[in-house]
């Protein structure tokens, strides 16, 4: 009888530190620890709060009377890398430098690979990331910005989004290969897919497009957003801070807790029902235009992430926002919270039992 596999998986997002253990495909234990915005903002950098959320893991692990020398590797969420195919990567000192020293974007999810190595390190077992961010499907039609010093990418939460479509596409009874598909994952950032036969033809860059979000400002009218650089009101570092990470709800309402805004909605806080519709409002309007991509042949139109719960104050008033603008072009299913952490696991695993080979980050 083979051995089973533990694996530790760590998934740093936003506004979260989730992290579970698994024994083959099986979960034994999760957990996911919230982070404030004002506990986050004394950090400069996200790179920064390494040893803040290698801490959370660590006492994790104590806490859950988890030996780490007990694991058989450790698998973090893809960082914000060069553009690289979809898959398991193990992870290399040049993928660590890329994430430290020169980061396409600064955001939570480059701290998964560092952690992930930093700790399997200390117990001599494999690292690993799957299905980074920066996984790149894009067609070439749709790399076009309207500037040629500017070419669209795909930065977006991969790996919920295709975990999201294989999961409909087996409740359809068909493969992922076979379907088209709208797939929007809500989060600390909002993604918006266009999947085409297995393929993500086109996302909004989650960082810089598409719907504003709890804590980013999404697409910005461009001119204005020009000539507020150059007012010398804020650096460099400030408005970058402004579009993620201080954008969004945080800016307009000093908080990324969605529980928190909707409390303040039944309180009868008009400002903070009008941002709440409004981010529902541009969600459904990326979701439209991804229809357009698919030329309006489209299988099923599915949200999910954390922000598409259907707890809370308003229960699934949020997400019905949405639904009552785009039902018209395909029927809508909600998948609430993410299955990250297993196809995290999951990549790993089948790396581990030769299933499959890791990929070399170059």
């Amino acid at each position: 009888m083979k051995r089973k596999l533990k694996i530790l998986v760590i998934n740093p997002g936003s506004t979260s530190t989730a992290i579970a253990l698994f024994e083959d495909d099986k979960l034994l234990d999760k957990e996911t620890i919230r982070h404030s915005s004002e506990k986050l903002s004394k950090y400069i950098k996200i790179f920064d709060q390494h040893k803040f959320r290698e801490e959370i893991i660590l006492n994790f692990l104590k806490k859950k009377n988890i030996n780490i020398n007990s694991l058989d590797a450790i698998v973090g969420r893809g960082g914000v890398l060069k553009p690289v195919k979809s898959g398991a990567y193990r992870i290399n000192k040049l993928m660590l430098e890329d994430l430290k020293e020169r980061p396409r974007v600064e955001h939570a999810s480059n701290l998964g690979a560092v952690i992930a190595y930093d700790l399997a390190q200390k117990i001599g077992v494999p690292s690993f990331i799957v299905d980074s961010v920066a996984v790149d499907e894009l067609e070439p039609v749709a790399r076009i910005s309207g500037m040629s010093d500017i070419e669209r990418e795909s930065l977006c939460h991969v790996l919920n989004l295709k975990a999201a479509a294989r999961k409909v596409a087996q409740e359809l009874g068909k493969s992922y290969q076979e379907l088209n598909l709208i797939v929007v994952h809500l989060g600390g950032g909002i993604s918006v897919s266009a999947h085409r036969k297995g393929r993500m033809i086109d996302v909004n860059n989650a960082s810089a497009e598409g719907p504003f979000s709890p804590e980013r400002t999404g697409g910005l009218p461009s001119v204005e957003l020009v000539k507020l650089c150059y007012s010398q009101k804020y650096t460099l570092r400030e408005m970058l801070k402004k579009l993620i990470g201080g954008g969004g709800l945080v800016d307009y309402l000093g908080t990324n807790n969605l529980l928190e805004v909707e409390e303040r909605i039944t309180k009868g806080d008009k400002k903070a029902k009008l941002l709440y519709q409004a981010m529902a409002y541009q969600i459904a309007k990326e979701i439209a235009a991804m229809a357009a991509v698919l030329k309006g042949k489209v299988n099923a139109i599915v949200i999910t992430g954390n922000g598409a719960r259907d707890k809370g104050v308003l229960g699934k008033t949020f997400v019905n926002w949405i639904k009552e603008r785009v039902n018209f072009i395909a029927p809508v299913t909600v998948y609430p919270g993410t299955d990250e952490m297993k196809a995290l696991a999951l990549g790993a695993i089948r790396v581990l039992k030769g299933e499959e080979e890791a990929l070399e980050y170059r």
